[in-house]
């Protein structure tokens, strides 16, 4: 078995879908629960909006966890732009496994996020200046990768310097700016030594180990039967897009009271309300999309409040209603949602784009229902979005 730890739910899919490209039955199991047999386990800290003490104990546990399971190697998974308590949560898992050096390697050249001369650049921007600077939680203030890690307390922070080797008590940024600069990174992997990194350097070493392997038969998952119900706790364009799909195919689009802008008060009515309007909305309408729907707020706390008032009115909905394809979008949403509704272990069945993952929920078959996330910078496919 091999172990992945996540800080949110959207990258433990992330990684769970890259296994099974590569042969691989993933679960994802979310921090405290037990772990079940499998090829491939992705245990989700959802520490991404922790402290920085907070996120390092969780990290520590779960790679305590992953050990007595048996992992034959472990891989921390970051995020690719590195939000998040990186540093703390790679120093607490190298000490927990008793390492003494980290490679970290972030970039996903494929999708056009690179690392070059010690910048980072998403499809040929400076990172400062594309969306990722008006993040709400870990705005991307600059393109220099070493100034968008916290220092570490025990270990040097350092990029690269062409040679494919890592020093002890060393934290070291590999640049990266094609897929094989991230290949070459796999191929070199040094021994002692934690990977850590986004989903592009954890599928070359995956290549590493299991060369020729067959990626598992994605399950046949047919939409076109059951209720949908969308549940998008971002701003994001592909949020846009997707809304703006809706409305032309006259499908129900619900969203919250622009007061909660500014109050921070969502009564027990108030959720009733909303969650009829969705649920009437599901009898007429085999799709619905409930959002956000305000304008972008770059306070972290309303953020986090609007979202979870939208976790509040889906969680009510899904107890009235049996929908059988959920969709979520947003790390954040995705994870409130996963917590509300007790659902402690998702088995990866379907990658349908980058970051774009199909979970079963209450095991896989005809009696499953499938739960769809999507970290919130990455692209619904196309085919779900234009107007049908």
């Amino acid at each position: 078995m091999i172990g992945v730890i996540a800080d949110d739910l959207t990258g433990a899919a992330e990684l769970g879908t890259v296994g099974l490209r590569h042969g691989l039955r993933a679960e994802i199991v979310q921090l405290g629960q037990p772990v079940s047999p499998a090829d491939l386990i992705c245990l989700d800290t959802d520490s991404r909006s922790c402290s920085a003490l907070e996120a390092g104990r969780r990290a520590a546990a779960a790679a305590a966890t992953l050990q007595a399971a048996g992992a034959r190697w472990i891989y921390k998974k970051v995020d690719s732009v590195l939000r998040g308590q990186v540093t703390a949560e790679v120093e607490a898992v190298l000490r927990q496994l008793r390492l003494d050096r980290a490679l970290l390697l972030p970039a996903n050249p494929s999708l056009g996020r690179v690392i070059r001369d010690g910048e980072y650049f998403v499809k040929g921007r400076p990172l400062h200046r594309t969306e990722f600077a008006h993040d709400p939680e870990y705005p991307r203030q600059s393109s220099q990768v070493l100034r968008l890690l916290d220092q570490p307390e025990y270990f040097l922070l350092c990029l690269a310097n062409g040679r494919h080797t890592v020093e002890p008590r060393t934290l070291l940024i590999a640049p990266a700016d094609t897929s094989e600069h991230v290949h070459a990174w796999a191929a070199a992997r040094p021994p002692g030594c934690l990977m850590v990194g986004g989903s592009e350097f954890f599928g070359a070493l995956l290549a590493r180990d299991f060369p020729g392997a067959v990626p598992l038969g994605a399950e046949k998952l047919n939409f076109s039967k059951g209720l949908e119900l969308f549940i998008c706790g971002t701003a994001s364009k592909s949020v846009q897009l997707l809304v703006k799909a809706a409305k032309a195919s006259q499908v129900p689009v619900v969203g919250l009271p622009k007061e909660l802008i500014w109050d921070t008060h969502f009564s027990a009515e108030a959720c009733r309300v909303i969650s009829q309007r969705v649920v009437t909305a599901l009898s007429g309408s085999r799709r619905v999309i409930l959002q956000v729907g305000l304008p972008p707020v770059r306070d972290l706390a309303v953020a986090g409040r609007l979202s979870r008032h939208l976790v509040d009115i889906a969680e009510c909905v899904l107890g009235q209603v049996r929908v059988k394809n959920i969709f979520a979008e947003g790390g954040a949403t995705s994870a409130e949602l996963v917590r509300r509704m007790k659902w402690p272990r998702l088995q990866v069945v379907r990658a349908w784009a980058p970051g774009v993952a199909t979970l079963a929920v209450g095991g896989a078959g005809a009696t499953a229902q499938w739960l769809t996330i999507k970290p919130g910078s990455y692209a619904w496919p196309e085919d779900w979005t234009r107007p049908h």
